[in-house]
């Protein structure tokens, strides 16, 4: 059974920046378990391949964490990821936990009121932390779809960040509230989103 979605309290709670390390070390963990899987399968019901979302995957992450650096607030800087097109499924992985890594040192050491351009809105650190988290979570849910492994992402990993992102997110269990955010399942009687957003912006 699912635990339902509760209000983060922010005095007890750990920061969202401390949820990248625990959320890359399940997408570690699980997608190690699909290495020998053909990785050029479609990746859920994206038009990717598994390969290609996990690069994805470490390209914006490492785009969140220069965004937090270098503060813009009308554009993504011009820089991405690349990663080798001989790249096995185990570097496209540490490529994945290593750029969230990046993203964790930076929102970390973020100056308090720092505030950097996202297309959703201009987000704090706390806010890229978030859609950091999401990114690994509902990417990697969409590539062990592809690599036919059961997994889906943890409810304590998915509750502070539905909190944080999405807070006209109905009730429910986290997992499946988050994946219905995403577009990736109906919820209940609500059918599968055709488009979504999430809002990154900060909370006054």
């Amino acid at each position: 059974m699912s635990t339902p979605i509760r209000p983060l309290e922010r005095a007890d709670a750990d920061p969202i920046a401390d949820l990248i390390a625990p959320a890359t070390a399940e997408v570690r963990r699980v997608l190690r378990a699909g290495l020998d899987r053909d990785w050029d399968a479609r990746a859920g019901d994206l038009d990717w391949s598994c390969s290609r979302t996990a690069v994805h995957v470490a390209d914006v992450l490492f785009s969140y964490a220069v965004q937090v650096v270098a503060q813009p607030v009308d554009s993504y800087l011009p820089m991405e990821v690349t990663v080798e097109p001989s790249a096995t499924p185990d570097a496209l992985v540490r490529s994945m936990v290593t750029c969230g890594e990046l993203l964790r040192l930076a929102a970390r050491s973020a100056p308090a009121g720092l505030r950097a351009w996202h297309p959703a809105g201009m987000a704090d650190a706390e806010g890229f932390a978030a859609m950091g988290v999401v990114e690994a979570l509902v990417h990697t849910h969409d590539i062990t779809t592809g690599l036919g492994l059961e997994w889906a992402p943890p409810p304590g990993l998915s509750a502070p960040v539905l909190t944080r992102l999405f807070p006209d997110a109905p009730e429910g269990g986290p997992t499946e509230v988050l994946l219905w955010c995403c577009g990736r399942a109906g919820l209940g009687n609500r059918p599968r989103r055709e488009e979504w957003r999430w809002d990154p912006t900060v909370r006054e």
